[in-house]
């Protein structure tokens, strides 16, 4: 029985390298064709002019005597070496420092290029007439949604907002690909994979005007969504905690042996993080079926990413730690669907972590609390809203196909805002939750020190009721 199953095991990861190797161009014919470059704009300076190629080192005996024998072709003591923990290690004579980086930067994976036309001889995962047009509306309902709201707190009627601009992509191609028994634990900007997987807008409505309504009873601020039935973990403020949390999520359905796996998404400033390193080698080290989806957007808050890292981006990061890493035009929906699909299947059937870089300018402000004109010039901004906009390229794409129609463009666009202002107005008149549910929720009987501080609160607020809400019951 354990042959059999050895067997059968062997072969799966074998079909699924075969399927790594269409889709990314291992081993395949290289096009005679250049295609056009993916970033030529300011910092960003990618070239997608060479195929990727997946990093596939995991520390075993043939896959590192493999990597000694292509060593050993370039040295003259290919007789001496040590089999030392972790594979055989080749000895040479020569001083030789592995340089900070390579001279050529590792090329951005994309389908279709600016003007939504596929590239020459792309390898991509199909996507039919009713998920490709699901993905459009989805990402104009995110745009859509990212605009009111932000006007919204501008009129001072929630707290605070963050948007998704420029990032539409990323957030509705990773969540087509994704089945709904994967476990999703987001950064901030993600709000697209919880509205592709049914969460209403009127229920983000509810959660960033915190009433009764919001599933987490007011607590947390807007924009920190969470929803058990939508595998959907709470967003929590602090930056990369959620990843080696999502190691641990992965573990828990390796061991179950589930057929699904765990994804965590965060932004290039996460990758400064001890959190990223910590969960990244644990990953690598316990083959979790987790993906890592990076948007890097150029931006961490103020900080580029010049001033961020000295490495060649994020991906050269995964190959580091042992884990299959790609880069991904996070402006093409079609590129982040295919590597998002094609990573997920490596990610179950292979029990291994994978890394996802995806490039996508960040449009918008950080945050409603930011002001990016401050740091980055308006025209680089304007270039990457209206050039390069993923909703407008992947548009193109759906009415070249003839899928859809000015006509079909209105009435979304009229559906979506109409939809939006309804559920405003609903969620604004609606009930502020009690007081008590400050203290509730966390232990099956209210601890000495919590009821001491709710009768502290509630005579703080007897003393000077101008000072605090007067919808909030008491």
């Amino acid at each position: 029985m354990l042959m059999a199953a050895a067997l059968l095991f062997k072969r799966s990861r074998s079909l699924v390298q075969n399927k790594v190797s269409l889709l990314l161009g291992i081993g395949g014919s290289r096009s005679t064709t250049t295609p056009p470059p993916l970033i030529n704009h300011h910092r960003f300076r990618y070239s997608s002019s060479q195929p990727f190629v997946a990093s596939s080192t995991r520390y075993e005996s043939s896959k590192a005597q493999a990597q000694l024998e292509d060593f050993q072709q370039h040295d003259d003591h290919d007789d001496q070496v040590i089999d030392f923990p972790g594979g055989k290690v080749a000895f040479t004579s020569e001083m030789r420092f592995i340089s900070d980086t390579s001279h050529k930067r590792v090329p951005c994976y994309r389908v279709l290029d600016d003007n939504g036309e596929l590239m020459t001889h792309t390898n991509h995962v199909q996507v039919s007439k009713e998920l490709a047009v699901r993905m459009y509306s989805e990402m104009v309902t995110l745009q859509t949604m990212d605009s009111i709201f932000y006007e919204v707190q501008r009129q001072g009627r929630i707290s605070f907002y963050l948007t998704s601009m420029g990032e539409e992509a990323v957030n509705i191609a990773s969540a087509a690909a994704l089945s709904s028994d994967d476990i999703i634990l987001p950064q901030y900007r993600e709000p697209g994979v919880l509205l592709w997987r049914g969460f209403t807008l009127q229920q983000i409505a509810h959660q960033c005007f915190g009433n009764t309504n919001d599933l987490g009873k007011g607590r947390q601020m807007p924009i920190h969504y969470g929803s058990n039935k939508h595998n959907y973990f709470t967003v929590s403020s602090p930056i990369a905690t959620q990843l080696p949390q999502a190691v641990g999520a992965a573990y828990s359905l390796k061991m179950d042996g589930k057929n699904a796996c765990a994804v965590t998404f965060c932004g290039d400033g996460a990758t400064s993080e001890g959190d990223f390193h910590a969960g990244m080698n644990f990953a690598a080290v316990m083959e979790a079926p987790v993906i890592f989806i990076i948007r890097n957007n150029g931006w961490a808050i103020s900080t580029p990413v010049e001033d961020q890292f000295r490495s060649d981006g994020i991906v050269v990061k995964g190959q580091a730690y042992g884990i299959w890493s790609i880069r991904v035009d996070g402006n093409d929906a079609l590129a982040v669907y295919s590597a998002v699909h094609t990573a997920r299947e490596i990610a179950i059937k292979e029990q291994r972590p994978v890394l996802i870089e995806a490039l996508s300018y960040r449009v918008g402000h950080h945050s409603t609390s930011d002001d990016s004109t401050k740091y980055r010039p308006i025209d680089e901004i304007e270039y990457w809203k209206m050039e390069r906009s993923p909703v407008n390229r992947f548009k193109r794409w759906v009415e070249r196909n003839g899928w859809w129609s000015d006509k079909d463009e209105l009435e979304l666009r009229s559906s979506v805002r109409k939809q939006l202002m309804h559920a405003i107005q609903v969620a604004e008149k609606a009930q502020k939750p009690p007081l008590e549910d400050l203290f509730t929720d966390v232990y099956d009987q209210l601890s000495s020190n919590l009821e001491e501080q709710e009768k502290l609160l509630r005579k703080a607020i007897e003393k000077h009721p101008k000072d605090y809400p007067s919808d909030v019951p008491l």
